[in-house]
């Protein structure tokens, strides 16, 4: 359990609070924004989701520099952004700041993916995300930011730029997983 794999399960571990703290109706007070309101318990759980976000640039940048690139680390990172991703979608779903059809597909694709690295994985690969699949990623993470920050900065210029952005994510989420599939395909195919 090296470093970079240690902050992939912090990230984890992160994803109960972000939970709590975006569901649990705290009266903290609230930020007014413009013609929205911004709770701030949506405010810190805004803050954490996007320390848990940076936390996957900071463990692959020090797996890559320091060569602690592992099979675990493969595995766990891509997992770890998924548990987050499919956590803020479904509570954005829920409070009526994201379309479910939109985190339908993009958490769709990420099960599939899933399932594709896990039958990898049961005959000895391990598939890594690709250039592709990073871009996604970063384009959910900042769609899912915006949105969980009431569209702030762009709420006070009118331009719905969270949801923008996660038009963006969902766009990058089909291609790279159609990318994905056409590239490790023979997995599938060859897999006893």
């Amino acid at each position: 359990m090296n470093v970079p794999n240690k902050i992939t399960l912090s990230r984890i571990l992160l994803i109960p609070i972000f939970i709590i703290l975006l569901s649990v109706p705290f009266n903290w007070g609230e930020w007014h924004i413009g013609e929205r309101v911004l709770p701030f318990s949506h405010l810190a759980a805004a803050l954490l989701f996007i320390i848990a976000a940076a936390t996957d640039w900071i463990d692959g940048f020090y797996a890559r520099k320091y060569n602690l690139v592992t099979n675990l680390g493969k595995f766990l990172d891509p997992l770890a952004d998924k548990l987050l991703v499919a956590a803020a979608l479904i509570l954005l779903v829920e409070q009526g700041a994201a379309p479910g059809w939109i985190a339908i597909i993009i958490i769709s694709r990420e099960l599939a993916v899933t399932g594709l690295r896990l039958v990898a994985a049961g005959e000895g690969v391990v598939l890594a995300a690709g250039s592709m699949g990073k871009l996604k990623t970063a384009t959910q993470m900042i769609a899912i930011a915006l949105l969980l920050l009431h569209n702030f900065p762009f709420s006070f210029i009118g331009i719905p730029f969270g949801l923008i952005m996660l038009y963006a994510a969902l766009i990058f989420t089909i291609l790279s997983g159609y990318d994905y599939f056409a590239k490790n395909w023979h997995v599938m195919r060859d897999s006893k």
